[in-house]
C-alpha cells in the first residue's frame, strides 16, 4: 500500500510496519510536482500541508481510492475533482482540538489580561516599564460575553474554557441541530449580527468555505459591539484584513488576536501588519499574532499523523469511511 506524505515517515513505519510509504516533500528550491510514477501507483494519498495542494490533478492518481487531509481544514483540497473520480476525501478533525481551544483562550488573555503588553514594556523599558496601565485592553472577564462562531469540536471546547472563566457564552451556528443549545447549556442566536452586537469577545471556529470567506468584513465589524476583541484560530480568509485594519484604527474593534492570516507567512507590506511591525502607537497592545501554531504540540503532531493513517487503513481494509468531507458530492458523481 502506498501513499504520499510530507515527512520522513519513521513514526508511521514503526506503527504500521506492513505498509509501504512513498514520500514526496516539496521544497521552495525544487519542482513542487510529485513524481508521476508515485502518483500513479498510490492507493491512498495523505496531504500534510495546510496550504499547499497536491501538485497534480486527481486524474494523475490512477489507483487512488482515498485521500486524507491530515488536519481539520481542507480548503486546499479539490474535493469536487476527487468526487468526480469517485474518491472520498477525508480529514482528521480531532487531532488538535484541545490545543486550538487552549490557544484561542491564550490569545484572548494576551490582550484582555495584557500579558504581551506587560512583557514588551518591561523588556523595552526595563524598570521604567513596571506599570500596570501599559495594556490598553485589560478588563474583567467574569460576566463578559464570549461569542463563539461555529460550535463544532473546537468551538465547543473553547466555549467550555471561556465558561470556566465565568464568561457568558453565546454561539452562532446555523448548521447545528435544533436543541443543541439545551445540551451544551449555552445561549444561541440565529444571526451572526446578533452575536457580534452583543459579544465582548468573538472567537471564530468555522471552516473556510465560499460562505465563510470574508465573513467578518466591514459590514460585520460595523455592527459589532464597540471595543470587541476578535480571536481567529480558524482560517485567515474568514476575516477581511483590510476591514479589520480600518475597524481597529478607528476604535470600533478594540483588539484582534490572530493565529491565521489570509496570506501566510504574513505580508509585511499590508497596512495592518506594517503598522504592527513598526510599533505604531495606535496599535500597541491591540494586536497579537502567532504563526498558525494553534494546532501544535508534540502530542498533537503524533495524533495527526497516526490518525491520518488510521483513516486510510479503515477504508482500504474494512471499507469503513471516516470523516468524509465530500460525501454529498460523491452521491452526485
Amino acid at each position: 500500500m502506498n501513499w504520499l506524505a510530507a515527512d520522513n515517515g519513521d513514526l508511521e513505519r514503526q506503527r504500521f510496519d506492513d505498509v509501504t510509504l512513498d514520500l514526496w516533500r516539496g521544497r521552495p528550491d525544487q519542482d513542487p510536482t510529485p513524481p508521476e510514477g508515485i502518483c500513479r501507483d498510490a492507493l491512498a494519498v495523505i496531504n500534510y500541508s495546510g496550504v499547499e495542494k497536491l501538485g497534480r490533478e486527481p486524474a494523475a492518481f490512477e489507483r487512488c481510492r482515498i485521500v486524507v487531509r491530515a488536519s481539520t481544514g481542507y480548503d486546499n483540497m479539490d474535493i469536487a475533482g476527487w468526487a468526480a473520480r469517485g474518491v472520498p476525501v477525508c480529514n482528521v478533525p480531532d487531532y488538535g482540538t484541545t490545543e486550538v481551544a487552549d490557544h484561542a483562550i491564550a490569545l484572548m488573555l494576551a490582550l484582555t489580561r495584557g500579558t504581551v503588553s506587560y512583557h514588551e514594556a518591561l523588556r523595552r523599558e526595563g524598570a521604567r516599564g513596571w506599570r500596570f496601565n501599559v495594556a490598553p485592553l485589560v478588563r474583567r472577564l467574569r460576566g463578559a460575553v464570549f461569542g463563539v462562531v461555529g460550535l463544532g469540536r473546537i468551538g465547543l471546547a473553547t466555549a467550555n474554557r471561556a465558561a470556566g472563566f465565568g464568561m457568558d457564552v453565546v454561539f452562532y451556528d446555523p448548521y447545528l441541530a435544533t436543541g443543541a443549545e439545551l445540551a451544551v447549556g449555552f445561549r444561541r442566536v440565529d444571526r451572526l449580527t446578533d452575536l457580534l452586537a452583543s459579544s465582548d469577545v468573538v472567537s471564530l471556529h468555522v471552516p473556510l468555505t465560499a460562505e465563510t470567506c470574508n465573513m467578518i468584513d466591514g459590514a460585520a465589524l460595523a455592527v459589532a459591539k464597540p471595543g470587541v476583541v476578535l480571536v481567529n484560530t480558524a482560517r485567515g480568509a474568514i476575516v477581511d484584513l483590510d476591514a479589520l485594519h480600518v475597524a481597529l484604527k478607528c476604535g470600533q474593534v478594540g483588539g484582534a488576536a490572530l493565529d491565521v492570516l489570509p496570506r501566510e507567512p504574513f505580508d509585511e507590506a499590508h497596512p495592518l501588519i506594517a503598522d504592527w511591525l513598526a510599533h505604531e502607537p495606535w496599535i500597541e497592545g491591540r494586536l497579537a499574532l502567532s504563526p498558525h501554531a494553534a494546532f501544535f504540540s508534540p502530542a498533537s503532531m503524533v495524533d495527526m499523523r497516526l490518525k491520518a493513517v488510521k483513516v486510510v487503513l479503515a477504508y482500504l481494509r474494512e471499507g469503513r469511511l471516516m470523516n468524509c468531507v465530500n460525501a454529498a458530492l460523491l452521491g452526485k458523481a
